[in-house]
């Protein structure tokens, strides 16, 4: 799922854009490639936009310290698992066909897969107990209601939960969702590209970022080159600081998926092995300053951007995790006692981060106009979330509605400082806040995402600095 706004430089195999670089090579000046690594990163440096923090403390305090932690809770049995219906129709236009590559294919759990074996008999009865608790939790008193109690009660929870959602659950409720093993269906390069990719992205960006449809964004393939595209900046300025983070945030997920796609490309594809890796040409192509006509190293800043508004919201639902009675249920006790207690260590070290984003300095001014301006972030964001549903490749659209959901449950809990303050004085069976296993688990891997792409972006900047020597 390629990047709108640079369409019209992907239409090539793997091998093309070695033919693309060999020709920069031969005919370009020796400086241009040269300066290959200053072309993706000259401008990822510094303090961001909005923030008062800068790129550097993010790589250290990522690289060095979270990723590490992160990745080790994301491979326990909680947290791979995730509840996904893949067959659910566009809403928005006639959908043409799935990709019929082999690596858009997801291989679903069942009973009897021998891949996930006991993990999965573990899963599936923690899905069952879970369907009927939302979260699970050691609360006693719930368990004495009767049947039609407990369901009321449920759905009470439910509708009050509704207001404050940024996605739509539909796939929690469907009969037709399945629970997939996000280790064995991990995000990566499909060769899903070209026009119908395009559509998915130019939907977003084109009907649900708040930007006026005669105001063009840079690089729009359907949009002749005329050098009109300063004045999208000067646009994008002009909104108001909560329309522009939502177009920042937008922006900084796509780019997170790009790093993604070029940090794990299939490499090598023959008889007898299949080799993924980091592929310096595909990054360069969607990042580089020159090639991406400005654009690359201010999508990456987005995505540094992206990364602050998560990690604020895991150091904000602290106290949500924190009650003795919530557990991260799997039916293995002594596991799942040390996944809470790894979790809870993981979110102490997001609240010491130094320089978090300052949420108050959005929906702050007048109360109306504040709440409608939120009423219309939330339904934007559903309808993003909804536009997931046409992607063709379902690797990809797993992947996409995993990290909206993820990206929206963080919103919630930045919207939701007053009822997760109130936990302690709320009742445990109509607590003042509540996250579904779902969004939990989409929560952490979505933000291990933008992670590991933090992560990945040093990467790439050691191999780009090679390729000057």
């Amino acid at each position: 799922y390629e990047h709108p706004c640079f369409i019209q430089h992907i239409y090539y195999s793997g091998k093309m854009n070695l033919l693309i670089l060999f020709i920069l090579f031969t005919f370009l000046p020796g400086s241009f490639m040269s300066s290959a690594i200053h072309r993706c990163f000259c401008k990822v440096t510094g303090s961001l936009d909005d923030c008062a923090c800068d790129v550097e403390t993010i790589d250290s305090f990522n690289n060095r310290k979270l990723f590490p932690q992160l990745q080790k809770l994301l491979s326990s049995d909680y947290f791979r698992f995730y509840k996904v219906n893949l067959n659910n129709p566009c809403p928005f236009w006639t959908d043409s066909g799935h990709c019929g590559l082999r690596d858009c294919a997801v291989k679903p759990c069942t009973p009897v897969s021998s891949e996930v074996g006991m993990l999965f008999d573990a899963c599936a009865y923690f899905c069952t107990w879970a369907s009927l608790s939302r979260v699970v939790s050691a609360d006693s008193a719930f368990a004495l209601y009767s049947d039609e109690t407990r369901l009321a009660l449920l759905d009470w929870n439910r509708y009050d939960d509704e207001a404050d959602r940024f996605c739509m659950h539909d796939d929690e409720d469907s009969p037709d969702s399945q629970y997939v093993d996000l280790l064995l269906n991990p995000e990566r390069y499909t060769g899903y590209k070209g026009l119908e990719a395009w559509k998915i992205w130019n939907s977003i960006y084109e009907e649900n970022c708040f930007k006026p449809y005669s105001v063009k964004r840079p690089l729009d393939p359907l949009v002749s080159n005329r050098g009109e595209f300063v004045g999208f900046y000067q646009w994008l300025e002009g909104l108001c600081v909560e329309k522009r983070a939502f177009f920042r945030l937008v922006s900084g997920l796509h780019a997170s998926i790009n790093v993604h796609l070029s940090a794990r490309y299939m490499l090598d594809d023959n008889w007898y092995e299949r080799r993924w890796g980091p592929n310096v040409t595909e990054f360069q192509l969607r990042f580089d300053e020159e090639l991406t006509k400005g654009e690359g190293p201010k999508w990456l800043r987005n995505l540094y951007f992206l990364y602050l508004i998560e990690l604020r919201a895991l150091a904000k639902v602290l106290p949500f995790f924190e009650r003795p009675s919530l557990h991260l249920y799997t039916g293995q006790t002594q596991q799942d006692r040390k996944n809470k207690e790894l979790l809870l260590e993981l979110l102490h070290m997001a609240k010491s981060f130094p320089l978090h984003f300052d949420e108050t300095t959005l929906f702050a001014g007048d109360k109306k106009e504040a709440d409608k301006l939120k009423n219309d972030f939330k339904l934007t964001f559903k309808n993003i979330s909804r536009i997931m549903d046409c992607v063709g490749c379902f690797k990809c659209r797993l992947w996409g509605k995993l990290q909206t959901q993820g990206l929206g449950t963080a919103l919630k809990i930045l919207f939701s400082e007053k009822q997760i303050e109130a936990l302690h004085q709320s009742s445990s069976i109509k607590p003042s806040f509540q996250l579904s296993r779902q969004e939990i688990v989409a929560l952490f891997n979505a933000f291990g995402r933008i992670s590991t792409s933090i992560r990945e972006l040093e990467n790439f900047r050691l191999l780009l600095s090679e390729l000057n020597q």
